[in-house]
């Protein structure tokens, strides 16, 4: 095992379990034998990972590794359940909330779907996949494997070429975005790994590295010296149970012309109506501060090339600074932007990747330091994918949504899920009970500031219009 795997599959605690969750819902029954098949065909023999133990070494002789799971038999991680009546998104929602806090059973792979019936007329799926087996975009896109652009296709995987993963295909939306901006980041994680251990070991040492001025260490500094979040209701004490919500699904269109009104992006938009709502929340408790940090991940693997059959993680994380505290919507997308730009061409993400793999050759000790490190910098993991344009199918069921949750580590107590899909977009967050009993006020709260940046736009245009005529 690679030591970013291993450094994931060591951070699991029963408060944060490094499980990514996905949900998959359907307007229809489905066809769970065949459902069977296309896993068995595109997930179970093509990738050795989903048949395959982790299996502790005995230190210092070595660390984690794979094992071929002699006794692995794919029915036992297949779970066929019905959600009980009303068999609404509550239901399917309070379902998830339940698996979420359920560790993964390490005597197998780690790796399970529950097969879901009674989703009102149709049905879903909720899939449960180790951090330590690969990290949330390609999981996301082994998840995409499966699933066709036509109903009526064969269970095997189709043919796939380098260019056919990166442009066609129902993986071409999700992976094409992002694919020309990956350039010079990979290369950088090595060396500013080793100062980043030596910082923690010896916090004296960032001083002489400071006077170098180079981009790297003040990104080093950014991730080292921040401070600790502000104590809100949002961060504390966590306990195991855990809750989700999603919200209903809103149009894409109508984002993407708000961006391309204000020359900001769709994800700037997005994250703007996050901080409302968390700024609702906040005020609602009479907890508003002026900033909260956000954990994004930020890939670092070629997307325009087929997922290599070991998985495994290639990906770091920036901090992005949420100005919750700004109430003026327009003004906030406009930080939001500026700050996005900021973080874009830092070394920041290449960086975190080098400590995360770094932190799985250090003692336990010094592992656990850097773990609290990371997750005392933020109160929320925020990912953003975007996934196919038109509808696909899985064994010649439409799909009618999608979330995937990447987990929380540490003492991060939040994890908000933007998925794209089909010309809609959906928010899914997931809170620790103890601190959030009920998530749906946020969730409500991102539903209504989308909605105020969208009448913003409107009556724009409504006042562009009335000039005009005059």
């Amino acid at each position: 095992m690679s030591s970013a795997d291993a450094a994931w599959l060591h951070m699991d605690q029963p408060t944060n379990l490094m499980v990514v969750t996905a949900a998959l819902w359907f307007d229809e029954s489905v066809d769970w034998g065949r459902v069977r098949e296309v896993v068995r065909a595109r997930l179970v023999e093509r990738f050795p990972r989903f048949r395959q133990l982790v299996v502790e070494g005995r230190p210092p002789l070595s660390g984690p590794h794979w094992e071929e799971d002699p006794n692995f038999d794919i029915d036992l991680h297949l779970h066929r359940v019905a959600l009980p009546d009303p068999g609404d998104r509550a239901a399917l929602q309070e379902f998830v909330s339940d698996l979420m806090a359920t560790p993964l059973d390490r005597s197998k792979p780690l790796w399970q779907f529950h097969f879901v019936d009674g989703y009102g007329d149709g049905a879903a799926i909720v899939a449960r996949l180790h951090h330590c087996i690969a990290d949330g975009v390609a999981l996301a896109r082994v998840l995409l494997s499966l699933t066709d652009e036509e109903p009526d296709v064969g269970i095997a995987p189709p043919v796939e070429s380098k260019a056919d993963d990166g442009h066609r295909g129902p993986l071409g939306a999700l992976v094409q975005p992002a694919a020309d901006a990956l350039g010079a980041a990979r290369g950088a994680a090595t060396g500013l790994a080793h100062e980043a251990i030596e910082v923690v070991r010896h916090p004296s040492e960032l001083i002489d590295l400071a006077a170098a001025a180079r981009d790297d260490v003040t990104a080093l500094a950014k991730v080292l010296l921040a401070g600790a979040e502000p104590a809100t209701p949002l961060k504390g004490d966590l306990g195991v149970a855990q809750r989700v919500a999603w919200s209903a699904p809103i149009p894409l269109d109508e984002v993407k012309t708000m961006g391309h009104a204000t020359g900001t992006t769709v994800n700037d938009v997005l994250l703007t109506a996050v901080a409302g709502a968390l700024r609702r929340y906040l005020r609602a408790h009479d907890a508003l501060v002026d900033e909260l940090t956000a954990i994004v991940p930020f890939n670092l693997r070629p997307l325009d090339e087929p997922l290599p059959v070991e998985l495994g993680n290639r990906f770091g994380l920036v901090f992005l600074h949420l100005p919750i505290g700004i109430g003026d919507r327009r003004r906030r997308l406009r930080e939001i932007h500026r700050r996005m730009l900021e973080i874009k061409d830092s070394p920041e993400g290449a960086l975190s990747y080098g400590m995360l793999e770094a932190m799985g050759r250090t003692p336990v000790q010094l592992e656990e330091r850097l773990i609290d490190l990371f997750s005392s910098r933020g109160t929320a993991v925020m990912t953003n994918v975007p996934g196919p344009q038109q509808p696909v199918y899985l064994a010649g069921t439409e799909i009618r949504g999608v979330l995937v949750w990447a987990p929380c580590s540490g003492g991060v107590s939040m994890s908000v899920s933007i998925f794209s899909y089909a010309g809609e977009v959906t928010i899914g967050l997931m809170v620790h009970a103890g601190l959030v009993p009920d998530p749906e006020p946020i969730v409500s709260g991102f539903e209504k500031e989308v909605e105020a940046l969208l009448r913003l736009k409107r009556n724009g245009n409504e006042a562009t219009r009335r000039r005009q005529g005059a």
